[in-house]
């Protein structure tokens, strides 16, 4: 083995152990980043080992030269508008209408409860993107209705916690954002490339809470009473879906029919998202200031690490980390087919420890372009590359719901009735993870779930 594919395999084992200790992820990623350059460097000049570029400080340089070109990417400016998109409408009201509306018209059914949750889980995905915020919100207004209800508190967990972790697929996803990024891709292609195998995983919770409350009757039972269903209910649970279906459409449909870029009709999901919380009574100035906070915390966090990971990057491929991971990845005794699924299986595997903003950050960079070269029979390179992205973005929605490290069982547990422990949501979201799998399964096998709305729409 060469001295730069030790250093390779060693600077990825310290950024693993590193995040053990606690350190914030930013700096662990930009301070191994600095620690191997000033190796690489000693190691040149005293023993003259084989490094590739990595031979004097002028890796310094180009450290400045990447952190200017990410922040004059006007792509990423689509981030803290999608994020004030999602708080704001948070704080709107519309999710508390929705909510109450489809309590008392689905919460008559056995699993009802359940199906208005992830059925709203789907309308906050395509008009927050916003994890944290989905899942808390959903927790706050559902989870004490369903204890009172005698739903099973593990089954009642699981479905919040899904239901809310669908916002990092459905577009428009800040997860999805950073991936076009960094795989230079366009951001609109990816929002409908994702869409479909989105909305599928979202079926496929609903279909397995209609057969799980059937089957084990003790999940979900129905309430003892509420009133009758009236025209007039069905009129109002009708007009509390309008107005996210309005926003979805301006967003979406802006970008699908090359009206706008994405990062246009993010500015106008920001203000569309304000113009619900005034309609609603709930824009104030205590509002916006908070609202404005939270985005600027959350967007200098994100930043944070993607600055970290830029350099992180930078020193990997000076290293020649691109060429080590190509090498061992074509030379797999596999196929095209099987150098995917392994990959996946890594990706599937690190979101057991490490969030999924790392993931892509690290990982994706480094194993995306070995996927776009691969000969796939029916793909060109360019359907091969939003094809995996996709299917990589299905996978690590899964690093959202698995212990230790599943952010979305955090904050769960953290607004969560007192009689719901963290061992009741872990057995909650065990078939929620099954379900996912089996939408990566979907998606590797059916590719035209994810290309064929790309095939169709143009994209600015």
């Amino acid at each position: 083995m060469e001295t730069n594919e030790i250093l390779v395999l060693a600077m990825l084992a310290t950024f693993i152990a590193l995040l053990f200790t606690g350190f914030p992820v930013a700096w662990v990623l930009g301070g191994v980043s600095v620690l191997f350059s000033l190796l690489a460097i000693w190691g040149f000049e005293t023993f003259g080992w084989e490094t590739y570029f990595l031979t004097d400080f002028r890796i310094f340089g180009v450290f400045i030269q990447r952190i200017y070109g990410q922040m004059s990417n006007w792509i990423l400016v689509a981030l803290p508008m999608f994020i004030f998109m999602g708080l704001m409408l948070e704080r709107s009201g519309v999710t508390e209408r929705l909510m109450s509306n489809f309590i008392l018209l689905f919460g008559r059914f056995r699993g009802g409860l359940a199906l208005g949750v992830v059925l709203i889980g789907i309308l906050l995905a395509a008009s927050t993107g916003i994890v944290g915020a989905s899942v808390v919100l959903l927790a706050v207004l559902s989870m004490p209705i369903m204890m009172q209800q005698r739903y099973s508190k593990a089954f009642a967990s699981g479905v919040v916690a899904s239901a809310g972790t669908l916002g990092i697929l459905i577009p428009p996803s800040i997860m999805l954002i950073i991936m076009a990024d960094q795989m230079s891709v366009s951001v609109g292609n990816l929002f409908m490339g994702a869409l479909l195998p989105g909305l599928m995983l979202g079926g496929l919770y609903l279909v397995f809470i209609l057969v799980a409350a059937q089957l084990w009757r003790s999940l979900a039972p129905p309430p003892p009473d509420l009133p009758p269903v009236t025209g007039r209910l069905i009129a109002d649970t009708l007009l509390s879906v309008v107005p996210p279906l309005l926003l979805i459409f301006a967003v979406l449909g802006s970008i699908f029919f090359g009206v706008a870029t994405p990062t246009e009709a993010s500015g106008l999901g920001a203000f569309g998202a304000t113009l619900l919380a005034a309609a609603n009574g709930r824009l104030t100035w205590a509002v916006l200031r908070e609202v404005g906070q939270k985005t600027t915390l959350t967007t200098a966090f994100i930043f944070g690490i993607f600055l970290g990971a830029t350099l992180f990057a930078v020193v990997m491929r000076q290293l020649g980390g691109d060429e080590f991971i190509k090498e061992m990845l074509t030379g797999l005794p596999f196929g095209p087919n099987g150098i995917v699924l392994t990959i996946l299986l890594v990706a599937f595997l690190a979101g057991f420890f490490l969030d999924w903003l790392e993931i892509s950050l690290i990982m994706l960079p480094l194993v995306g372009p070995v996927v776009a070269a691969l000969p796939f029979a029916a793909m060109t390179s360019d359907q091969a590359l939003i094809w995996f992205i996709v299917l990589f973005a299905v996978t690590l929605q899964t690093s959202f719901l698995t212990p230790p490290v599943g952010f979305s069982l955090f904050y769960l547990k953290g607004v969560a009735p007192k009689e719901v422990s963290i061992l009741d949501i872990y057995k909650g979201i065990v078939p929620f993870v099954g379900l996912q799998v089996l939408a990566v399964i979907l998606v590797f096998e059916f590719p035209q779930i994810v290309l064929w709305l790309p095939e169709h729409f143009l994209v600015r």
